[in-house]
């Protein structure tokens, strides 16, 4: 075979020979199609896989971690979260509306692929900056996908985070979570097991949308990526919602074996995937697949990525139970195949054999590379911060309103209020508070919801800034009333063949995983995303958190805004001047560089647990997480959030910019009744926790003063109106 021929799948000469090496005989055009989806980066994780063995994955709640559909973790009652974020950035890339759709529906269907219902969708979002036209039109698109895929659907999206930096201008970032409640009794796993078995295939017709599509996820974008819209998957919210309720009723039949959706990689994907957990193999007829478009040949059947379609592996002589489910919601269900004790995936086309090759073999045989990696030489040159030439801006009150006015910092209400988050009725907490909190219902629970990361932090220090991703993420579902429980990443990074890409995502990976081991939140589902970059640069890397939290009790759910005028406002952990990577250096003096800000995960892990026991105790009103921006941000946040004023008092005489600005970790604002202190300064003694009374809620405006000399003034309906309007004007 040409040298041309393997790479076209994106397969190199090393991993076509192993091919042979495999079959014992060259591959046909079919299944070396089947090799180059399955043995990409997207499906394969070749590269990622050594490093991501790293991670904690176990613990006390712990159900199902990595290598199903999804993570699940207990939640104490019979009941478990279900949750899983992935990444959907190329696609979003060349068609924002269906790339980012698509995104969101592709995640659903991970979801109660496991059995589970589910009841929330977040999503982490990356652009360029809005200045830039181009920007603008991803940014708009991608957003009223996510919208109007979740609407129709009628799952609320109740948070996330959205940050715009030039690094993202030809590689954005749409990552997309879900998450779903299931009892314990009733999880499925995508598992095809027990010869004779049928294989079924369910949902919408198959089409040539997104073939290729896990391929094209796995090189880096160029100017030829654009006209690549056929790898963009089409989808259609409707059909999603009856397979959704459709597939949640067979469930309930019993009938199901094993169940797995048709994601990257279409039917490949599946039945390889199934048929290798199960130990089994299969034998299927792609002329039985329900097809939606003439002369489609088996390749093309076989790598389809075409949205809302399911794998059903079914107890032989209970197909027509199937049948009669799916014809109810007025969906196609076809019986394509059976399950075999071969091992091997048999591919006919009517009676013809047109490919037969060992499932485990695309399953889990991918090559794993052990890829070089160096510090990357940028960071001698942005590692390195010179303070002293830094002028102390005169107007702190201007420095704080642009703050409130970025676009990285501001209300980001122009993108929620294009999501429905009241669906279904359990939000209790909507989009603007440190962590969205969703109720569960019939019982007194709540969870709480929330991914992070800081880029930034990552391009000066990976294995810092992926750290302080999974404890901001902590802190937030703290803040929020919530026990943090679970981790799903999402890991975006450039090529992991240059060798300073690569470094990249093994400090970042190893950072992250001190975290979690320390804060008790195990990785139990994830995505990696390599290759976003473009002909020019790479993105930052960014390895997004998305973290779980659980509400014992929903009368400790706790919001950010300030609650009445009088409560004492307090400081959990202490201010440092750390003004690298802050948003203030880059805002008012055009840098991104220095060192991010340091972390103590020990010390991290003291002011969390602080705060939550405070909490649970009844005496904090509010608490608000110290992050971009730094704490005059946080207290403007409280402020506009509760609409109440406050008057504030720092007796540090260390650099005033700094000491407001700076991102410094592991600080929480709280309030409280003044009566109330002497008990937090208690437990804040007893927990080790450095505790400061910081001054009050009061009257309508903030005022700070900074070792007794007035430093900012300035009314909260106009830093309101600030915040909350910045991006509707840009965006017009």
């Amino acid at each position: 075979m040409t040298k041309k021929t393997y790479e076209r799948v994106g397969l190199t000469s090393g991993e076509y020979d192993r091919i042979v090496e495999i079959l014992g005989r060259e591959p046909n055009e079919l299944e070396l199609n089947l090799y180059g989806v399955m043995w990409s980066e997207h499906c394969s994780y070749k590269n990622s896989k050594p490093v991501l063995r790293i991670f904690p994955t176990s613990g006390e709640r712990v159900l199902q971690g990595p290598g199903e559909n999804a993570g699940i973790i207990d939640i104490g009652d019979g009941l478990a979260v279900v949750m899983k974020i992935e990444s959907h950035n190329h696609p979003s890339a060349v068609e924002p509306y269906q790339g980012a759709a698509t995104g969101a529906g592709g995640i659903i269907r991970d979801i109660f692929t496991m059995g589970a219902r589910p009841i929330a969708l977040l999503n982490s979002l990356r652009f360029g900056e809005l200045s830039n036209d181009r920007t603008k039109y991803l940014f708009e698109n991608a957003v009223a996908g996510i919208g109007d895929y979740g609407n129709c659907i009628g799952i609320p999206t109740v948070g996330g985070e959205i940050y715009f930096n030039d690094c993202y201008r030809g590689n954005p970032l749409v990552n997309a979570m879900c998450v779903g409640i299931i009892r314990h009794g009733d999880i499925k796993r995508g598992t095809a097991s027990g010869a004779g078995n049928a294989v079924m295939i369910v949902g919408a017709s198959t089409g040539r949308d997104g073939i290729g599509g896990a391929s094209f996820a796995s090189v880096e974008l160029s100017e030829e990526s654009q006209e690549n819209r056929s790898a963009v998957q089409v989808g259609d919210p409707f059909m999603e919602k009856l397979l959704l309720e459709a597939c949640l009723e067979l469930f309930e039949t019993g009938c199901v074996v094993g169940v797995q959706d048709l994601g990257a990689a279409g039917l490949t994907s599946a039945c390889s995937e199934t048929a290798s957990r199960g130990s089994s193999g299969m034998n299927i007829d792609v002329s039985l697949v329900p097809r939606r478009e003439t002369g489609m040949i088996p390749v093309e059947v076989m790598i389809s990525e075409s949205q809302e379609r399911m794998l059903v592996i079914v107890e032989k002589g209970r197909e027509e139970e199937v049948t009669g489910v799916f014809k109810k919601w007025g969906l196609n269900s076809s019986v394509i195949g059976r399950v075999t004790d071969d091992g091997m995936l048999t591919i006919r086309d009517g009676d013809e054999v047109v490919g037969r090759v060992p499932a485990k073999s695309l399953a889990e045989d991918a090559p794993v590379y052990y890829r070089e990696y160096e510090k990357p030489a940028y960071l001698q040159q942005v590692g390195v911060l010179d303070e002293e030439s830094l002028e102390v801006p005169k107007d702190l009150n201007g420095v704080l309103v642009g703050l409130l006015k970025s676009p990285n910092i501001a209300c980001k209400e122009w993108v929620y209020r294009q999501y429905d988050y009241m669906v279904r009725t359990c939000t209790a907490v909507a989009p603007g508070s440190d962590a969205a909190v969703v109720r569960i219902r019939g019982t007194n629970k709540a969870i709480a919801l929330t991914t992070d990361c800081n880029s930034r932090y990552c391009y000066l220090d990976p294995a810092t800034g992926g750290a302080i991703a999974v404890a901001e993420a902590a802190r937030n579902l703290i803040c929020s009333g919530a026990q943090p429980l679970a981790v799903t990443d999402c890991l975006n990074f450039g090529n992991p063949e240059k060798p300073g890409v690569f470094w990249q995502f093994r400090q970042a990976v190893s950072g992250m995983s001190e975290a979690c081991r320390v804060l008790g939140t195990p990785v139990i589902s994830g995505n990696v995303s390599f290759y976003n970059e473009t002909d020019t640069n790479a993105i930052f890397p960014t390895p997004v958190v998305g973290m779980v939290g659980l509400v014992e009790d929903t009368s400790h759910i706790t919001t950010q805004g300030f609650k009445e005028e009088g409560d004492a406002v307090l400081l959990l952990g202490e201010n440092t001047q750390e003004a690298g990577g802050s948003e203030y250096l880059k805002v008012v003096h055009g840098l991104e560089q220095g060192s991010a800000p340091r972390l103590d995960l020990d010390k991290e892990k003291r002011v969390q647990d602080c705060c939550l026991e405070l909490i649970r105790a009844g005496v904090v009103k509010s608490a608000h997480d110290c992050s971009e921006g730094g704490i005059a941000v946080a207290l403007a946040e409280c402020c506009i959030s509760g609409g109440i004023g406050a008057e504030i008092e720092f007796e540090s005489r260390c650099r005033k910019d700094f000491l407001l600005f700076g991102e410094g970790q592991s600080r929480i604002v709280i309030t409280a009744c003044q009566s109330d202190l002497e008990r937090i300064k208690d437990t804040a003694a007893r927990l080790d926790v450095p505790c400061t009374v910081l001054g009050r809620v009061k009257g309508k405006e903030l005022v700070i003063d900074i070792a007794g000399q007035r430093e900012m003034e300035i009314a909260v309906e106009d830093m309101g109106t600030s915040w909350r309007e910045a991006i509707g004007c840009i965006m017009g």
